[in-house]
């Protein structure tokens, strides 16, 4: 396990271990006197106009105790007493920390982060449990939400967008657990997406394609592959006259299209009602006259709803949903729309999703921690009773060298069945794009009999 290089919560530990048990209780001190002085102020003014009334306290605290503190460890101590009382204390530079993706709080000690791609464990601590507690409060706090015994879990967002969950003892062995998804500033482009290698120029112009022709597309990939920030990419496909509604568990979408209505799935409140959940909502979507219907990710009975929206005129729809592979995404929406609790059988369902589906967009995060496509399948219908898939793009890989992985992405060489009803709407790739890379081998289908896809990559 790596240990990151990020600055620590506690400034003053960084210059050595001496150093940090000769301020500990310095630190301690002067931070009472500043919550204690500044706590009421901090309810009726801003954080902006609290922040230099923090810093001439700290100053007028430090000329009466005659603290023999350098400039350096000065402003360090400043800025971590600011980080604590107007922030999240020891996460706060974590979080302004734009190299960072993930912050994940395992109890007091131990804070580890992700950085491109990979985990390690960071200098900040907790100084305890309590500590942790008090950071979660003011977390949960602004969003009407509590964490206690009663209610150890609890699932939101920061005002940044970030997305925060949190379980506490007695669920919760090590201490209270804070997992943190920060929300990313600087949105990605298809252009980024080139340039960091997750998709080839080929693969985007295709995506772009089916987007604009309104096919239904699913993003597929593992926990934390990526699929929120390509549905975003793939969003910016739609065209700008066309009304979306996104449906989402949290808020996360941008979308730079005017006509856009965003929906927030509800939680139960304190006393346990008052929950809006993702299905009741992309039912609700379906009677506001939607051209396009985006659900952040499908994970439970919606599935069947969604399913019936796609196949009810509302095409161009897109989705993400959490699977292994192309062929596990469809298997994990069957069982999803079994949870919506219809008494279907099961070639109902999969007739539902054959002809809902065309396109899934399969993610992966790679030993080094890079994000790619590596795969684009086809839904081509019903054979028997099994769904039949096609590769179109693939990525393979071919090695590893230095630590990165080598690889190239290519087409199959397969042309889609859909292209004729993109051709139908105007919209034309360039005939070569499906021309299989040199060296690459065509992926066939084999149509098996048993399981719910009769495609079996070999």
């Amino acid at each position: 396990m790596l240990r990151s290089r990020s600055t620590p919560s506690n400034v003053l530990s960084s210059n050595g271990g001496d150093r940090d048990s000769r301020y500990a209780g310095i630190r301690a001190t002067v931070q009472r006197r500043l919550l204690s002085e500044v706590s009421p102020a901090i309810d009726t003014i801003s954080p902006a106009d609290v922040r230099p009334i923090l810093e001439r306290i700290f100053n007028e605290t430090l000329a009466e105790e005659g603290l023999p503190l350098t400039r350096v460890d000065r402003n360090n101590l400043f800025q971590e007493i600011v980080a604590e009382v107007l922030g999240y204390g020891p996460i706060e530079p974590l979080l302004r920390d734009e190299s960072v993706t993930e912050i994940l709080v395992n109890g007091p000690d131990q804070i580890y982060i992700e950085r491109n791609g990979m985990l390690m464990l960071s200098d900040s601590k907790f100084r305890d449990s309590a500590h942790v507690m008090h950071v979660i409060d003011r977390i949960v706090a602004p969003l009407g939400r509590r964490v206690d015994e009663s209610s150890p879990m609890v699932n939101g967002r920061l005002p940044d967008g970030s997305r925060v969950n949190v379980i506490i003892p007695p669920l919760a062995l090590n201490g209270p657990c804070l997992s943190i998804r920060k929300f990313a500033r600087n949105v990605l482009t298809a252009e980024d997406m080139v340039r960091m290698r997750t998709m080839n120029d080929a693969m985007v112009e295709f995506v772009r394609a089916c987007v604009h022709g309104r096919m239904n597309v699913v993003v597929s990939g593992g926990t934390s592959t990526g699929k929120t920030t390509l549905l975003n990419v793939l969003s910016g496909f739609i065209p700008a006259n066309e009304r979306i509604i996104t449906i989402e568990d949290a808020a996360e979408l941008h979308l730079n299209q005017s006509h856009v209505v965003r929906l927030e799935a509800r939680p139960p409140n304190v006393e346990g009602t008052g929950e809006v959940p993702i299905r009741q909502l992309v039912i609700n979507a379906l009677r506001m006259r939607p051209d396009r219907i985006i659900v952040g990710e499908v994970r439970g009975g919606e599935a069947l709803d969604m399913l019936q929206a796609m196949n009810t005129g509302h095409d161009g729809s897109l989705t993400t949903v959490h699977s292994n592979g192309p062929r596990d995404t469809l298997a994990r929406v069957e069982t999803m729309a079994l949870m919506a609790g219809m008494d279907l059988p099961l070639r109902a369902i999969r007739e539902q999703i054959s002809s809902a589906f065309n396109l899934i967009v399969h993610l992966d995060r790679l030993q080094d921690g890079t994000r790619k496509v590596v795969s684009i399948a086809e839904v081509q219908g019903m054979e028997g009773d099994v769904v039949v898939m096609q590769d179109i793009f693939v990525f393979t890989q071919t090695g590893v060298a230095d630590g990165r992985v080598q690889g190239h992405f290519t087409a199959t060489g397969v042309r889609p069945a859909f292209m004729d009803k993109l051709s139908a709407m105007g919209i034309e790739l360039p005939p070569d794009i499906f021309t299989v890379s040199e060296g690459a081998e065509r992926r066939r289908v084999t149509r098996g009999s048993g399981g719910l896809l009769g495609g079996v990559w070999g």
